[in-house]
């Protein structure tokens, strides 16, 4: 099965804990991406921000962009991936932690790139003939309704189960 090191995004942007939000936004615009990775100084993933949460946290605060940090308004759980797993595992994170993009760590556990639902449906093929695709546009679609789904919080136990790890670990 096709490893997501080879499908991934491998040049990604980052930001860190400290870096303002008009620096993550202007980050953003300028790489035509709406996630950075958070990591700490040694490039370990430390969580994600979404313009989303940017959007919602310049809204409710009552401050500039410029005097917000990511530290305030990033999760502290993030799920990653390693490069050299398979794309079904990945799609099988994406699904149980309802996440669109996954960032993606090598052996040492650092920022190594970033899948994308994207990504793997630009990969997807037709189910169709005497051979399954690896990835098949079912599985994309069968991931997406999961990730649309509405959000129950996950215990420590279901996230062992599911074999996520997180930078809270």
């Amino acid at each position: 099965m096709k490893k997501v090191q080879d499908i991934m995004t491998g040049d990604v942007r980052a930001c860190l804990p400290d870096t303002n939000l008009a620096e993550v936004v202007a980050l953003m615009v300028e790489n035509d991406c709406g996630v950075l990775p958070v990591v700490d100084e040694k490039g370990m993933v430390s969580g994600i921000i979404t313009d989303r949460d940017i959007c919602i946290a310049v809204a409710t605060r009552g401050k500039l962009a410029s005097d917000i940090t990511v530290k305030e308004v990033a999760l502290g759980i993030v799920y990653t991936c390693a490069a050299t797993e398979n794309v079904g595992k990945a799609l099988e994170i994406m699904r149980h932690a309802k996440v669109r993009r996954l960032p993606i760590v090598n052996n040492d556990g650092r920022l190594f790139g970033i899948l994308s639902l994207n990504d793997i449906a630009l990969f997807a093929k037709e189910n169709g003939g005497k051979e399954a695709p690896e990835i098949s546009y079912k599985d994309v679609a069968l991931t997406l309704k999961a990730v649309c789904e509405h959000r129950t919080p996950k215990t420590k136990q279901e996230e062992f189960e599911i074999g996520v790890s997180t930078a809270s670990d």
